[in-house]
C-alpha cells in the first residue's frame, strides 16, 4: 500500500467544488436567490436585477477550476505550486459560494478541501511542478 498524497486529494475536492460553484452561478442568473434571506433581506440587490454575486461565483470557479486543473500558463509556476496561496484564496471563493443559495455545497466541499489541504501543508508536503510525470525506475539487477 502507498501512502495517501493529500494535496492530490484536497485537488480533486477542490475541483468539484468549484465545478458545483461554476454549476450554481449559472443556476443562479435563471433563480436568484440570496442563501441568508430568511434573516435579512439587505443582501437581495447583490443578485437582482443586477447579477453581482452570480458573476464573482463564476469568475471565482473558472479561476479555481484553471488554478487546480492546471491551465497550461499556471502550471509549475511558483503561484501553482503555493499551498500558503491555496489556503488564503479558497476561504474567498467559500465566502463568495456560501452567499448565494445553490453555493451552499460549493462552499462545504470548498472546507472540506481546506481541512485537507492543511492536514497536508502540517505534514510538509509540497506540490511538484509537473504533478503528472513520475519518475523513473531502474530495472532491477541494474545500476
Amino acid at each position: 500500500m502507498g501512502r495517501l498524497i493529500k494535496n492530490h486529494w484536497a485537488r480533486l475536492i477542490v475541483l468539484s467544488a468549484a465545478a458545483y460553484q461554476v454549476a450554481a452561478a449559472i443556476e443562479g442568473f435563471f433563480w436568484p436567490k440570496v442563501f441568508w434571506d430568511f434573516l435579512t433581506r439587505n443582501l437581495d440587490p447583490i443578485v437582482k436585477p443586477v447579477p453581482i454575486l452570480q458573476i464573482i461565483n463564476l469568475l471565482l470557479g473558472l479561476a479555481v477550476l484553471a488554478w487546480e486543473w492546471p491551465l497550461g500558463a499556471l502550471a509549475g509556476s511558483a503561484f501553482h505550486r503555493s499551498l500558503e496561496t491555496r489556503l488564503a484564496l479558497i476561504p474567498l471563493a467559500a465566502l463568495a459560494a456560501v452567499l448565494l443559495y445553490q453555493g451552499t455545497n460549493a462552499a462545504i466541499y470548498y472546507v472540506v478541501g481546506m481541512v485537507v489541504y492543511t492536514w497536508a501543508y502540517s505534514e510538509g508536503e509540497v506540490i511538484c511542478a509537473k504533478p503528472w510525470t513520475l519518475p523513473q525506475r531502474t530495472p532491477r539487477g541494474r545500476v
